[in-house]
């Protein structure tokens, strides 16, 4: 089952693909994770985290390269991050002191986001006596390519906005989002899929939740 640093990468390279084609293949600065693509405020329902110190561990490791979903550079900042995540009381919010620190997305892994693969299921079981004369296969490696020139194909797919046949929805109001294009807007409550959550009365920020806002009084249309 996936769990909180699974629902950030995923939601970061989600992110990124409605952009633009290829954003995904550009470095940028690790502070935009938390600071403008995946801030906590518009995002904890999507990720489902009970509190900010969860989301910031979850920060913390997808920053630290565990599962090999990023890299940092320098390394060395991604090395104290590792060593900061792996502390019996680590403090979550270190990676705020390197915001500069260059990341990276692991290529083969957001890919596997992108085609809405069923990364996290068990291996099916098949019976020892169900096909006798044949070799048990031996297991892939993950995160390799499977024949010559996969990974040709992953690069260009990797080019590609999301591919996911599973339908998103708005992280606010809930409603099915529009398949195969770039989606600025929600065309029902007309919040942005990522960024902070506005008033569309007046603009001003809101918190997830509120009916009304509390700068101009008016309705937000959203739960």
């Amino acid at each position: 089952m996936p769990d909180d640093l699974d629902r950030l990468f995923e939601r970061l390279v989600r992110v990124l693909a409605d952009e633009a084609p290829g954003r995904l293949a550009v470095p940028f600065p690790a502070a935009e994770v938390y600071e403008r693509l995946v801030p906590y405020r518009s995002n904890r329902s999507a990720l489902k985290v009970a509190t900010h110190q969860d989301y910031e561990m979850a920060v913390l490791r997808l920053l630290s390269g565990e599962r090999g979903y990023v890299s940092l550079d320098p390394a060395e900042v991604q090395e104290a991050l590792r060593r900061e995540a792996g502390e019996v009381n680590p403090d979550p919010g270190l990676f705020r002191q390197f915001p500069d620190a260059v990341l990276s997305l692991n290529r083969l892994a957001a890919e596997r986001f992108l085609r809405g693969d069923r990364v996290y299921a068990p291996p099916a079981l098949v019976p020892d006596d169900a096909h006798p004369a044949s070799p048990r296969p031996e297991a892939p490696v993950v995160g390799a390519p499977e024949e010559e020139g996969a990974g040709d194909a992953v690069g260009s797919a990797f080019e590609l906005a999301e591919q996911s046949e599973s339908p998103r929805q708005c992280p606010y109001c809930g409603e099915t989002l529009p398949g195969g294009r770039k989606v600025n807007f929600c065309p029902q409550c007309g919040q942005p899929p990522s960024g902070e959550l506005r008033c569309p009365a007046c603009g001003s920020e809101v918190d997830v939740g509120w009916r009304y806002c509390a700068g101009c009084g008016r309705a937000t249309g959203f739960e």
